[in-house]
């Protein structure tokens, strides 16, 4: 090592002031990549999409098909998951159904967050009078069993793929507002908002240049975790005849169709509930996985 080198190689203990910092999302893949479960929650999360995608073209055969003459066969080479008492694929039933699971999950995630972020950042910035409101309103909705909201709500309107959509969301922004009140609470109280208060910066800026990305991390991780949430509300409500409508398959409807041939059919109700077990379960490995990642307290062990 030359004498020019050796001086400009940091003493051991020392912080390299030549090292660029490194930025908060790459810090966040690196601790993310070190957590196994959460890679392989992502990779079958990427699968279950990609399958959802092409469903139609990677069906053997047509969902709603009847094949006479094949009513309740076990698993075979030709029917791979069986069929049902109607004689349709169940392979095909479940692999379809991923479309109407993510699509609703997804979707009604994204109406979730518009809701429940929106008002949680609108009652944890003006305070007062107008937080008051806000939280007790959420407070009342919180009070009722959502169940019964479910329910409620579905049972008003026409069952279809919107509707629940609609209905998953109009029940369960709650505590995303929650979540998102106290972190605007706790950030718009720190020096560089009220800098930019002082330096004239309008109530909107505020919100979208400076607390919003600050609040960005806890957005993320709970909007991946009410995926899992929202798939399973979906079957729920397909598994009371309240979600989507047949012949449209879903993973909760195939469930309740095939509970009364349970014991002399398994396959029509183990297949559907092991592709809610593992969408679920992918999602919140990933949900858990970025929750610890985004955490400077998990950093390092």
């Amino acid at each position: 090592m030359t004498e020019t080198a050796r001086l400009a190689a940091p003493v051991a203990g020392e912080i390299d002031l030549t090292r660029k910092p490194e930025s908060q999302w790459r810090m966040v893949w690196r601790e993310f990549r070190r957590n196994r479960l959460a890679l392989i929650g992502a990779v079958v999360v990427v699968l279950l999409t990609g399958v959802a995608l092409v469903a139609p073209s990677i069906t053997p055969h047509n969902y709603a098909a009847f094949n006479r003459g094949q009513p309740l066969r076990p698993p075979s080479e030709r029917f791979w998951f069986g069929t049902d008492r109607q004689t349709r694929d169940v392979f095909s039933r479940v692999v379809v159904g991923s479309q109407v699971s993510l699509a609703v999950g997804f979707a009604a995630v994204a109406l979730i967050m518009l809701i429940g972020v929106t008002l949680g950042a609108v009652s944890g910035y003006a305070g007062g009078f107008v937080d008051n409101l806000i939280m007790r309103f959420t407070d009342i909705v919180l009070a009722i069993p959502q169940l019964f909201l479910l329910i409620a709500a579905a049972a008003l309107f026409r069952p279809s793929l919107l509707t629940t959509i609609i209905v998953i969301a109009l029940t369960s922004w709650m505590s995303t507002a929650r979540l998102v009140r106290g972190e605007f609470l706790r950030v718009k109280v720190q020096d560089f908002v009220t800098a930019a208060r002082a330096l004239g910066a309008s109530h909107l800026r505020v919100i979208v240049r400076h607390l919003l990305p600050n609040t960005l991390a806890v957005i993320i991780v709970q909007a991946t975790l009410f995926l899992s949430f929202a798939i399973l509300l979906e079957a729920t409500l397909s598994f009371l005849g309240l979600g989507t409508q047949p012949p449209t398959p879903s993973w909760g409807g195939m469930l309740a169709d095939g509970r009364v041939d349970m014991q002399i059919a398994w396959w029509q109700t183990v297949f559907p509930g092991l592709a809610i077990f593992i969408t679920v379960m992918a999602f919140n490995l990933v949900g858990d996985g970025l929750r610890d990642a985004f955490d400077p307290r998990q950093r390092g062990r």
